[in-house]
């Protein structure tokens, strides 16, 4: 990923944050020189292997797991608050519009696991990361565990242990102080929730 110094983002507290609140990602795998791309929900343990620990699945109709088994490194994308920013809030005539954004990219290669518990445990893990209060706190202990057991054989689960992390922070800290806090109040008043992920993004910079 092209990553300017000045938008790179080495804090893993960071990335991780990241990760966690963009869970859904792209997994993608090169097949014969082809990649090969699947969008899925992810699970990140970060205290497991030196840069974490990716958990996910897919449905064993999806091909992408039987290429998983190859010395290629595959690459999860995680994409962050983005919006569009224009140049009327860059106090400048010869301003062009631009894209204010955060991504992950983490490499890694896809290993199979073929325990039942752990599956079970992996499942757990990643309904637990999603369900809250509102959606009611559902649980696979509530499923008929027999009836569970035989949906497994629907899925290939898979852990990725990260090798390498590339991120990407564009949030304007190039631009100057009053310039940023313009750019947040435009974005502010465009009352959607990207432009609001944004603009708390681009305010941690001031």
């Amino acid at each position: 990923m092209y990553v300017p110094k000045h938008f790179n983002e080495d804090d893993f507290d960071t990335q991780t944050r990241y990760i966690k609140t963009n869970s859904f990602a792209s997994l993608v795998t090169s097949v014969d020189g082809t990649p090969f791309a699947s969008h899925l929900p992810f699970y990140f343990e970060p205290d497991k292997g030196k840069l974490g620990t990716l958990y996910a699945h897919v449905a064993r109709a999806n091909d992408h797991w039987k290429y998983f088994d190859t010395p290629n490194e595959s690459l999860t994308i995680f994409t962050g608050p983005h919006a569009f920013i224009t140049p009327k809030w860059l106090q400048s005539d010869n301003a062009v519009p631009t894209w204010n954004y955060a991504a992950v990219h983490a490499y890694g290669r896809p290993q199979i696991i073929s325990d039942t518990d752990a599956v079970l445990d992996l499942l757990r893990k990643l309904n637990s990361a999603n369900e809250n209060e509102i959606t009611g706190k559902w649980t696979t202990d509530k499923m008929d565990q027999s009836i569970l057991i035989g949906m497994l054989k629907g899925i290939v689960a898979f852990e990725i242990p990260v090798l390498r992390i590339e991120a990407k922070r564009k949030m304007s800290q190039n631009k100057n102080t009053d310039i940023q806090k313009l750019s947040i109040d435009g974005l502010r008043s465009m009352n959607d929730l990207q432009s609001s992920s944004v603009a708390d993004e681009m305010e941690s910079n001031i």
